[in-house]
């Protein structure tokens, strides 16, 4: 499995840990202002992730790239900047917003790269353990 597979595999279950532990002081405080920031913790973090990792463990080609590298760099980043800061917004401190909303604009150009990491790739999905095309 790639390196930067790991990487985000290890990331993503830090997530999923940190979005449980939202979760239950939500639930043991009856206090669910940040409902916004569990889901992003867990969508984000977890899951979307989850599916970056999964897609380089298919696709070890592009996954030894740079842009796969400064791609990780750039989402993590900015996920781990967004996702406290949108819990304080969410929670009564109103000037987390300029966090919130830069944090949010370095998440989406770690999207964007993903996608430019998916289209360089196209020629070679299909290869190293996906699945084979079907013939027409």
């Amino acid at each position: 499995m790639p390196v930067i597979s790991k990487m985000y595999f290890m990331t993503a279950i830090c997530f999923l840990v940190a979005g449980i532990l939202v979760g239950l002081h939500m639930s043991m405080t009856r206090d669910f202002a940040p409902t916004g920031a569990h889901a992003h913790i867990n969508l984000l973090g977890w899951v979307t992730m989850s599916i970056f990792g999964t897609f380089h463990a298919l696709n070890p080609r592009g996954a030894e790239t740079r842009l796969a590298k400064v791609q990780y760099y750039v989402y993590t980043g900015g996920v781990l900047m967004m996702t406290p800061a949108l819990y304080l917004l969410l929670t009564g401190t109103p000037s987390a917003e300029p966090v919130v909303a830069g944090s949010s604009l370095v998440v989406f150009a770690g999207v964007l790269m993903f996608a430019a990491i998916i289209f360089r790739a196209r020629g070679s999905l299909g290869e190293a353990g996906a699945a084979p095309r079907a013939a027409s």
